[in-house]
């Protein structure tokens, strides 16, 4: 999470209640998290429809293992599960790039068209890396609302940690009706962005 900076939301009393004991976690570009304990934070937002765009999308997914479920909400802030492990990017400098993640962000873009997402694309920080390899989302974003049919950013930030090629080798061999597809358009993208 990114630095904070100063800014004053009216909560509703319920919030106000469970922030009396809750314990700061971090904070980023749309708002501020906090632990709660049993397993549970707070995320509290600075923008109400940014909010309810990420509670939208949370509340479509409730039933996927990919996303953290939701308790409680109001209009700025969001109660949900505690999401564990370690950041994607900060993940793969310490401990490098394996077959079992690979395949879990496989299996979790697959898991975005089969939720009906028109955009197909997370960001390597926006995903943690579990004990078992297993790949969680911490802030979903415009999947509904924006279009992408491929895992841009993610592969793009895979190519920064130099593990894109391991990636889509990966995908040429488990999930190779996309290879082709991926493989040009990032290709295509990241020497456009080469000046």
């Amino acid at each position: 999470m990114g630095k904070r900076e100063g800014y004053y939301i009216e909560l509703d009393e319920i919030a106000e209640n469970m922030l009396r004991d809750a314990n700061f976690i971090g904070c980023g570009h749309n708002g501020i998290v906090y632990s709660l304990g049993d397993n549970k934070v707070i995320k509290i937002f600075k923008n109400r429809y940014v909010c309810k765009n990420e509670y939208d999308i949370l509340k479509k997914t409730a039933k996927s293992r990919y996303f953290p479920k939701v308790y409680l909400h109001g209009d700025y802030y969001i109660v949900r599960s505690y999401v564990s492990g370690e950041r994607l990017d900060y993940y793969i400098k310490k401990h490098g790039f394996n077959r079992e993640i690979a395949i879990d962000i496989i299996q979790l873009i697959k898991e975005f068209k089969k939720l009906g997402f028109t955009k197909l694309d997370i960001r390597c920080k926006d995903l943690y890396v579990d004990g078992d390899f297993s790949i969680k989302v911490i802030d979903p974003k415009n999947n509904y609302s924006r279009s992408c049919d491929y895992p841009r950013h993610l592969m793009k930030g895979l190519g920064k940690l130099g593990v894109l090629d391991d990636f889509l080798e990966i995908v040429k061999k488990e999930y190779n009706e996309n290879y082709k597809k991926w493989n040009f358009k990032i290709r295509r993208y990241l020497k456009k962005g080469i000046k």
